[in-house]
This record gives structure tokens, C-alpha cells and sequence, in this order.
């Protein structure tokens, strides 16, 4: 079986791995979510004990369904903070896990349920189904908590949110458990989208809200809602600050953080739970956009706020964190996300993802909350090469490892800085080891990776493919084996396979990120012309007569983008889901990026794909191939992208073919992507 297949059948090659591991509290259990076996598709919830090492099986879907042959896992579960009491929804029902006795029940719900949640005391749960927000009390008793009949939602994170900030959820418990902060969606004002897919004409077309750019948002807004049926608003300026961008609630009250529509302003406010008053923390500010640090603001202990953010004055250009303005981290840290708070030995500590010098790599580092005599205190936990992240709680921590060296992440508990045991992975072994070579190249230091196959003679010169991405808050050059597994099989095709990280993409420092600030095209295409010639100087087995790009998302605007601007380079291209025109896409992206449609027509011009290849073509040759790969289903880059830039090419006589592809992006291990690896592989093939 090659590889296409392989992947598609093990859903390249995570069946059967330990994945969304969670740490209880005081440290003494383990979950995670994994399937039994390589080719099984359904998630079963299973549980460590630290102090046996043993794992054992929680909850599984042919179980509770009773239905062996299902092929519906759970896809999530969430926990009481003591990790005593798990719920997970599992084909709309809702399901209660006792962690500590044992036992599974199924808990009678009001419909399909949503994003279960129990309380901080493990004795109730709150769910959330058809735009109500309902709450489940210890006797079964199921009461409407929030819901209105006017189209608003309750409890759910809105588009932008959910998409474009991080921000999954839409609802959050109080620490005692009396009390839930809510969001309401008003989403009347938004544009309606209608998707139908074409595979399937005897369904009806699914109708969606959809905040376009330069369109309304959906208005949100925050409500305490007690579980006795009393209500406090939360009020901040919803007009100056549409964006809820992160919630935070444990000890200390809650912290939300806001942002104005261009989010070149933000507030991290505390909220005053007994009136619903805000009072400002602290401000966040760039001239760009702001980018705050995963999981924070948050309480530290001993009442300070934590504050994720950036650092760009007096020569420093760094991703930091801050207690009430104090600085905590070095300046040469790149701080990704704040996983927890580590106890032992004296006030607990931080544990934090983060990168030290090599965006290629990611380490967990132990920081200190306070800054003694001695200055900042820190320490790196993880001293592999590779990318890792981390869980933890009371005195454990699980770490996942990814590595050059193996597949898959391997998951190790540690106590109190013992190790403890190893998660068990029954993930299928990868056909072949990828070993890309990592470097730096320009005078800009683009993270870039060349990849050769695996029977390559030095001195026989190859066709290059150029696989990237490019985007915001996107990595491809990693030190991790199952990025480079797809471009391995490209590059045993023939191919010398490299992929460049230009400005725009995270992990160096924020200058180099915000560098695209309305010139995403120009900037991102210059870096990948000149990172390409530079590892063209320093490999000579690359034949720059003979380049293909191709890339998917953003990557695929991005690939077109580089065969329609610069055809004396790239000979063709593969554009998958492209994003061609970005005043179709949503207000928060290409606000972010780009500016107001209104203030900025001239700037979506310049990005706009199906403008570009509306222009006539000059020189004959100057018209390269591309091959446009799109999903039917797909919402959030809607088809329309690449039919608007098909009637384009075609106007134009610009050679082109158009792949249609069933089902939606986010239809899991359908394997459809992987089997059209092939029919890519000709294009390119023929057109080079």
C-alpha cells in the first residue's frame, strides 16, 4: 500500500495516537481521547493513574451507542478542574463519566447536545443545544438557563470568534460553580449564505450567517447568569469594541479581553461578577494588529493578572508575558501559549510554550511569577530537538513530543520531575523516514527546508516543488517528521520539494509577522522568490528552470498568486481552495490584513486573484497552468473563490483545469485529499 492510501485509511497516521490530553488538578489522573487501533477512526475517552502507571478505557462509543461497527468516536470531552467528572456529547446525546468510582451514564438532554461542560464541583452540567444554553442539576433535572426564540444564540462562540481569535467556547462556569458567564450572538444583521453540495442533490442547501467583509459583525455581548434565574449584564463599550477575543474565569473574577474592529487597540478588562461593571487591566496596542498570547489574561495566585503580549520598544521586538506590567520572560523568548501553573517548590510557576532562538522548534520552559534580586527566572524543561507541548496539573506534567527523529507524538508523564510512563500510541508506523534539511536563509534568516528523494545522486539535477503555505499563524517548517511526510512522497517522484516560511508566518519575533500589513502579496511573494534562489545557491541539484508551486488555503491564494505574478519562475501551479478574492472573505481575516474595503479598495485590488488574471496576457508563454483543487461543501472558503477565478482564467484564455471535490475541509479522514495526490502529481508531471 503507497502512501495516498496508507494516509487515507490511518488519517495520515493519527488513528490510534493519544490526542486532547488533560491533566487533573491535583495531578493524579491522566485522559486522553485515542481509537484501538491504526485504522479506526472512533476516539474512545481512556484515563492514566500516575501512581500505577495503568491506563484504562473510560467510555467508547460501540459501547454507549451499542453499536460495535460505529465509526462516530467522541470527539471531545471536558472535565471538572479536579478532573473528577467527565461529559462529552456522542451522536447528540449526552454522557457523564465518573473518573474516580467508574461508571458511564447517559444523561436524558433536550436535544442534539453541544459543547458539554460539568461545573467546578462536578455536580451539574451545562450544554448547549439549538441556540439555548441549559443546565443539567445533580437530580437529572434539566432547566432552560438562556434561550430566546428570536434567532440569538446562547452560549456558542460566534464566527469570527471560533475562526479568526481561537476562541471555541461560549460559556464559562464560576469557580464555585453558583453561576455561568454567557455570551449572546445577535447574528440578524449578517448576510446569508447558502452552500449545497452538488454530490448529494437531494439535500437541501445549508443557510449560514456570514459576517463579510466590510459587512456587519454578529453583536455580542456577556451576561452573569445565576442559577437561581438572576441576570447582570456585563457592559464595556460594544460599539469601540466589538471583538471578544478571550474569557478567563477562576480565581480572582473574571477577565475578558476586547478588541476594536481593526484590532490595532485592544483592553484586557476585569469584571466586577456582582454588577457587571468592567474596569480596564491594561491596554493593548499596535499600529498593525495586536496579537495577544494564548490562555491569557489570566489571575495568578497571588492576584496579579498575567498579560500575554508584545514587546517593541527600546530595541527589544519579542512575544512576552507580563504580571501587572512586570516583565517575566526574557525579551529572547517567544512565548506561544501559557499551558498552567506548575506547584512545587515554593509559589506554583508557569509552565509555557515557547521557541528560543530556532522557529523550527518548540520547548516547554518552567517560569517563575515572581522576579527576585537575581532578575527573571526560567527554565527549559525539554531538551530534544523537536516541537513539544505540554499539560499539566498539581505536580504532573504530560509533554508531547515531536521530533525529525520518530512519528507521531510521544506523550510522557512526569511527577514531581520524575518520570513516571509513557502513553501508549497504536498510531500505524510512517512507510519512510523524511529527513528535510532545515536552514535560514537571505539576509532575513526565512526559515526553509529542501527535501530530496530518497535515492537522489548528488549531481542530477531536479524539478522543484515549491509546497507552502505561507499564512498568518501558520508554521511549515518544523522539526517534525509528519509535516514532511506528503512532501517526501512528492520528492520520490522526482521532485526536489522545498518549502520557505516567509514574513507574515509566526515564530521569529513580531516585526517579522507584521511586516505584511497590507502587503501581504508583495511581501510574501518577494520572500519566496528570493528564499528559493538562495537555496538554489546552495543547492545546485535544483533546476530553477523547472519550478511548480503549490499550496492549499491560504497557500493556495498564495500559489496563485505566484504563477499569475511571476511566470518567468514558477511554470505552474496548484491553488487548492484559494482564497482569490478576500473582500469574500470574513470581516476579522482580511480586516486584520488588509484594512476596510471601504477605506482600502485599491489594497483588495492588488490581492485580488480574479483581477489579476482578468488581465490580458502580453506574452503567450507568460500564460502558465494551474490546476484548481476545491471542496463543494467548503464554508469558510466558499467555492465561489475558485469558480470566480476559473470564469476569470477563462476569459483571458489562461490554460487551467478545476478538481471538484466532494464534502466540506473539515470532513475528518474521508481520505478524498490524500487520493487526489495522484491526479495532482500528473498535472504537474505534464506541465513541467
Amino acid at each position: 500500500m503507497d502512501f495516498p492510501e496508507l494516509a487515507a485509511r490511518t488519517r495520515r497516521f493519527t488513528s490510534g495516537a493519544p490526542r486532547a490530553v488533560t491533566v487533573a488538578g491535583d495531578g493524579s489522573r491522566v485522559l486522553f481521547l485515542r481509537s484501538t487501533g491504526s485504522q479506526d477512526p472512533a476516539d474512545a475517552l481512556w484515563q492514566l493513574d500516575v501512581a500505577t502507571a495503568t491506563e484504562h478505557l473510560v467510555a467508547a462509543s460501540g459501547v454507549l451507542l451499542d453499536d460495535a461497527a460505529t465509526t462516530e468516536g467522541i470527539a471531545g470531552y471536558a472535565t471538572d478542574p479536579a478532573a473528577r467528572v467527565a461529559a462529552f456529547a456522542l451522536a447528540g446525546r449526552l454522557f457523564r463519566a465518573d473518573l474516580v468510582d467508574g461508571g458511564v451514564v447517559e444523561i436524558p438532554a433536550r436535544g442534539p447536545v453541544a459543547d458539554p461542560r460539568p461545573d467546578p464541583t462536578g455536580t451539574r452540567i451545562a450544554y448547549v443545544t439549538g441556540g439555548t444554553l441549559r443546565v443539567v442539576g445533580p437530580d437529572g433535572g434539566d432547566a432552560l438557563l438562556a434561550g430566546e426564540d428570536n434567532g440569538t444564540s446562547w452560549g456558542v462562540a460566534e464566527y469570527v470568534a471560533a475562526e479568526d481569535f481561537g476562541r471555541h467556547r461560549g460559556y464559562w462556569w464560576a469557580p464555585d460553580g453558583g453561576s455561568i458567564l454567557a455570551a449572546r450572538v445577535d447574528d440578524s444583521r449578517l448576510v446569508r449564505r447558502h452552500h449545497h453540495d452538488p454530490a448529494h442533490p437531494d439535500q437541501p442547501p445549508d443557510t449560514h450567517a456570514y459576517p463579510q467583509a466590510g459587512g456587519p459583525n454578529a453583536q455580542v455581548s456577556l451576561h452573569l447568569l445565576d442559577l437561581d434565574g438572576g441576570w447582570v449584564d456585563v457592559h464595556w463599550d460594544r460599539e469601540t469594541y466589538p471583538y471578544l477575543v478571550s474569557v478567563h474565569w477562576v480565581e480572582g473574577g473574571p477577565l475578558i479581553t476586547v478588541l476594536r474592529r481593526l484590532q490595532q487597540h485592544g483592553l484586557v478588562l476585569a469584571v466586577d461578577p456582582r454588577t457587571g461593571e468592567t474596569q480596564v487591566h491594561a491596554e493593548l496596542a499596535d499600529p498593525r494588529w495586536v496579537e495577544p498570547v494564548a490562555d491569557t489574561p489570566v489571575h495568578l495566585p497571588d492576584g496579579r493578572v498575567l498579560v500575554g503580549g508584545e514587546l517593541a520598544h527600546d530595541g527589544y521586538d519579542a512575544r512576552c508575558l507580563f504580571a501587572d506590567g512586570t516583565l517575566l520572560t526574557p525579551p529572547s523568548l517567544y512565548v506561544r501559549r501559557v499551558v498552567g501553573r506548575l506547584s512545587g517548590g515554593g509559589a506554583p510557576d508557569l509552565l509555557v510554550e515557547a521557541s528560543d532562538g530556532e522557529p523550527s522548534q518548540q520547548h516547554l520552559f518552567r517560569v517563575r511569577t515572581t522576579v527576585g534580586a537575581g532578575g527573571i527566572e526560567i527554565r527549559r524543561l525539554t531538551q530534544e530537538p523537536g516541537w513539544h507541548v505540554g499539560a499539566v496539573g498539581g505536580g504532573t506534567m504530560a509533554v508531547g513530543a515531536r521530533s525529525l527523529d520518530r512519528m507521531g507524538t510521544r506523550w510522557t508523564v512526569w511527577r514531581d520531575d520524575v518520570e513516571v510512563t509513557t502513553i501508549g500510541s497504536l498510531a500505524a508506523p510512517a512507510p519512510y523516514a523524511p529527513r528535510p534539511v532545515l536552514e535560514r536563509v537571505t539576509d532575513r534568516r526565512l526559515p526553509a527546508a529542501v527535501l530530496y528523494p530518497r535515492n537522489h545522486v548528488a549531481g542530477r539535477r531536479l524539478p522543484v516543488l515549491v509546497d507552502i503555505h505561507g499564512g498568518p499563524g501558520r508554521q511549515e517548517v518544523r522539526a517534525d517528521r509528519s509535516a514532511w511526510l506528503e512532501r517526501q512522497w512528492w520528492a520520490d517522484a522526482g521532485f526536489a520539494v522545498v518549502t520557505v516560511d516567509n514574513r507574515g508566518t509566526p515564530g521569529v519575533a513580531p516585526s517579522f509577522e507584521k511586516a505584511v500589513h497590507r502587503r501581504l502579496a508583495d511581501v510574501m511573494l518577494t520572500d519566496q522568490v528570493e528564499g528559493l534562489t538562495a537555496l538554489a545557491d546552495k543547492h545546485p541539484d535544483l533546476d530553477l528552470a523547472r519550478v511548480a508551486i503549490r499550496g492549499f488555503s491560504f497557500g493556495g491564494w498564495l500559489a496563485g498568486l505566484a504563477v499569475l505574478r511571476r511566470p518567468d519562475l514558477f511554470r505552474c501551479g496548484i491553488a487548492g481552495t484559494p482564497l482569490t478574492d478576500w473582500a469574500l472573505h470574513d470581516t476579522a481575516y482580511s480586516e486584520r490584513y488588509l484594512g476596510l474595503p471601504v477605506d482600502a479598495a485599491e489594497v483588495y485590488a492588488h490581492h485580488c486573484l480574479v483581477e489579476l488574471a482578468a488581465e490580458p496576457v502580453v506574452v503567450p508563454d507568460d500564460a502558465r497552468p494551474l490546476l484548481l483543487v476545491h471542496r463543494l461543501a467548503d464554508r469558510r472558503v466558499v467555492p465561489a473563490h475558485t469558480l470566480r477565478l476559473s470564469a476569470a482564467l477563462l476569459s483571458t484564455g489562461r490554460p487551467h483545469s478545476v478538481l471538484p471535490l466532494p464534502g466540506a475541509d473539515d470532513a475528518p479522514g474521508d481520505g478524498t485529499a490524500e487520493r487526489s495526490l495522484r491526479l495532482e502529481l500528473d498535472f504537474v508531471r505534464r506541465s513541467l
